[in-house]
């Protein structure tokens, strides 16, 4: 009965300890943990970025979209190529117009990959164009990717270059 009491000590205090540094952090510093804070922050940030070019470019939200752009940032896509927020600006503003979104058309952002490399990072995702068909119901009208490179300007995360790709149709 003694060992069973000992044994069941020993096993209790090793399991304890794995426990234990199971759940201390990864490197010997307290910097490691703050690093890797940063990172997850980083990409975090960077995901509402790419998520708010969806949704001010579907809103028509043209001035906050071009906000999202570097001071050089550049847009690169299907219709042509600007550069600088005032440029990307009137850019969309003559390929999409200045008004609201009458048709009702919106994209799908998915599958983000997010790599960060202190103050630059790059981004692959992907994106689907929704219009409504003939009968009203949602249509598919064009899909591809979006290949970024991005920086930390003034403290935010914004696009260097953003390239978008047609995938369906496939653009000559």
């Amino acid at each position: 009965m003694r060992y069973c009491r000992v044994i069941c000590a020993v096993a209790a205090s090793l399991l304890l300890a794995g426990i234990v540094v199971a759940q201390a952090p990864r490197g010997n510093d307290a910097g490691s943990l703050a690093a890797r804070l940063q990172r997850l922050e980083d990409i975090e940030e960077i995901r509402t970025l790419l998520l708010n070019y969806g949704s001010l470019l579907d809103s028509r939200d043209l001035a906050g979209y071009s906000r999202l752009f570097a001071k050089d940032g550049e847009w690169v896509g299907g219709f042509g190529s600007a550069k600088g927020p005032q440029e990307i600006l009137a850019f969309m503003q003559k390929n999409l117009g200045s008004g609201p979104n009458r048709n009702n058309s919106f994209h799908i952002l998915s599958n983000f990959k997010i790599d960060v490399n202190g103050d630059s990072a790059t981004a692959w995702s992907r994106w689907t164009f929704i219009t409504p068909g003939p009968d009203g119901k949602p249509v598919i009208s064009q899909a591809g990717r979006y290949d970024d490179i991005l920086i930390r300007e003034d403290g935010r995360w914004k696009f260097k270059r953003r390239t978008a790709s047609n995938d369906i149709p496939t653009m000559p």
